[in-house]
C-alpha cells in the first residue's frame, strides 16, 4: 500500500486553502457590494454634503460654510462649554487660523445614516490635521453626528454634536 508523500499533502492543503480563501473573499463582495449599493440617494446626498462642510473649513471658506447651516440650529461643538447656535458655529475655525493654523488634511470616515422623510442623520468620525504656522502637523480624530434638513431642495444641518474619541480611537 501506498501512502502520498508528506509534499503531496501539503500542496494539496495548500491549494485547497488557496481556494477556500478565494470563494471567502467572492463571498464578502457578493455581500458588501449590495449593502454599498442600497445607500439612497438623500443618504449620498447628504454624505456628500458633510464632505463639502470640510472642504469650506480646509478653505476657511466661512460663507459657503455657513450656508450648510440653518437659521434654527441648535448643536453642541466639542470646542464649546455650552450649546451653540447658527451665530456660533465658526468659532472653532477661527480658533485656529487665527493661529494661523490650517486644515492640512481631512478623512471622512462615515459610520451609519438614517433618513425619515425631510431628516437625514449621519454619524462619523472625522480623522484631520491641523498645520501650524511652522508646520508642525497635530492629527486629531473626532466624533461627529449631524442631523440635517430637507427644505425645498436643499438640505441643511439643523442639530449636532462632536466629541474627541476614546484612547483607541473610537
Amino acid at each position: 500500500m501506498s501512502f502520498p508523500s508528506n509534499r503531496r499533502i501539503a500542496l494539496a492543503a495548500g491549494g485547497y486553502m488557496k481556494r477556500a480563501i478565494r470563494l471567502a473573499i467572492a463571498i464578502m463582495l457578493l455581500v458588501v457590494a449590495p449593502l454599498a449599493a442600497q445607500q439612497s440617494p438623500q443618504e449620498k446626498e447628504v454624505w456628500s454634503l458633510e464632505d463639502t462642510y470640510w472642504q469650506c473649513v480646509q478653505a476657511n471658506d466661512l460663507e459657503r460654510y455657513a450656508k450648510l447651516w440653518s437659521e434654527d440650529f441648535l448643536g453642541w461643538p466639542y470646542t464649546n462649554a455650552e450649546p451653540a447656535g447658527k451665530d456660533e458655529i465658526t468659532g472653532w475655525i477661527t480658533a485656529h487660523t487665527s493661529k494661523g493654523e490650517v486644515l492640512k488634511s481631512f478623512e471622512v470616515e462615515p459610520l451609519k445614516a438614517h433618513v425619515t422623510g425631510k431628516y437625514a442623520t449621519v454619524t462619523y468620525r472625522i480623522h484631520f490635521i491641523w498645520a501650524d504656522k511652522t508646520g508642525t502637523e497635530k492629527p486629531g480624530i473626532f466624533r461627529v453626528i449631524h442631523t440635517w434638513l430637507r427644505e425645498g431642495r436643499s438640505w441643511q444641518i439643523i442639530s449636532g454634536m462632536s466629541a474627541p474619541t476614546d484612547a483607541t480611537g473610537h
